[in-house]
C-alpha cells in the first residue's frame, strides 16, 4: 500500500470516527432536549392539580393517576397501630422520618396516609416523638399520590409497632389490602390532624436539561469544526 492510499484510509478513519462522535453528541442532545420536555409537563400538571378545587375522593379513586396531586377530602378513621416510618427524609437540614398511617374510610377502602414529617430521636436506639393522631371518626383533605412514589426496600421502611418492614409486607401479613395511592395529609376536622411539616411539594424547576441540551449540539459542532481542521491540516502539508 503507498503513501497515498494510507493517507486516504486514515482520512476516512477520521471521518468515520467524526461521524460516530457527532451522532453520540446529537442523541445526548435530543435526550436531554426531551428529558427537558417531559420535566416541563410533570410541573405543569402538578401545578394545574394543585390549584384545582378539592373533590370528594369517592370521585377520583377509580382513576387515581389521572388525579395525582389534586386535593381530596374522605372521612374515616386512623390505624395507629398500623403505621410506617420512612427514612431518609430531611426538613430544612435536620434528619428525620415521614409518617404514614393506615386509614379506613367509611365506605371500607383503606389506604396510606403521609401524616407529615417528624424529627428523628437522639440516636438510633431514641424512638422519635410522634404526633397525636385520634382514632374516632375524622374528616381529613390530602393531596392524591400514587403508591408506586413511596420508596420500597427495607432500607427505607421502619415499623413503628411490629416486626413488618415494607408497606407491601404489611399488607401481605395482615388481612387488609390497600389502594394503589394514599394521601399526603393537609388539614382535618381537628386541629391535630394538621401536620407540622406537611409533606412536600416537588421542586417545581426545569432543571438543566435544556442547557444540556444546547451544551451537546456545541459539543457536535466542535467535532466538526476539529474534524474540518485536521482535513485542512491535511491538504495544506500536501500542498506544500
Amino acid at each position: 500500500m503507498n503513501k497515498s492510499s494510507r493517507s486516504e484510509k486514515y482520512s476516512f478513519l477520521k471521518t468515520l470516527i467524526a461521524l460516530v462522535l457527532l451522532a453520540g453528541c446529537l442523541w445526548a442532545s435530543q435526550w436531554q432536549f426531551h428529558r427537558g420536555l417531559d420535566r416541563q409537563e410533570r410541573n405543569s400538571r402538578i401545578e394545574s392539580h394543585v390549584a384545582m378545587p378539592i373533590k370528594p375522593l369517592e370521585s377520583v379513586r377509580l382513576n387515581p393517576a389521572s388525579h395525582e396531586w389534586q386535593t381530596v377530602s374522605t372521612e374515616g378513621e386512623f390505624d395507629t397501630k398500623n403505621q410506617i416510618l420512612l427514612r431518609n427524609r430531611y426538613s430544612e437540614g435536620v434528619y428525620g422520618f415521614e409518617l404514614l398511617t393506615l386509614f379506613t374510610t367509611i365506605n371500607g377502602k383503606i389506604f396510606w396516609v403521609d401524616c407529615g414529617w417528624v424529627k428523628a430521636g437522639k440516636d438510633a436506639l431514641t424512638r422519635p416523638q410522634l404526633p397525636t393522631i385520634p382514632t374516632e371518626r375524622v374528616k381529613i383533605t390530602g393531596r392524591v399520590r400514587l403508591d408506586s412514589s413511596l420508596p420500597r426496600g427495607s432500607f427505607f421502611a421502619i415499623p413503628t409497632n411490629s416486626n413488618s418492614g415494607l408497606i407491601s409486607k404489611a399488607n401481605a401479613q395482615g388481612a387488609d389490602s390497600t389502594e394503589d395511592f394514599y394521601l399526603d395529609l393537609l388539614s382535618g376536622s381537628q386541629s391535630v390532624l394538621t401536620p407540622v411539616v406537611p409533606a412536600a411539594l416537588p421542586e417545581l424547576a426545569d432543571g438543566p436539561h435544556l442547557a444540556y441540551a444546547l451544551q451537546w449540539v456545541f459539543f457536535g459542532g466542535l467535532v466538526v469544526y476539529g474534524r474540518f481542521l485536521i482535513r485542512r491540516d491535511v491538504l495544506s502539508s500536501k500542498e506544500l
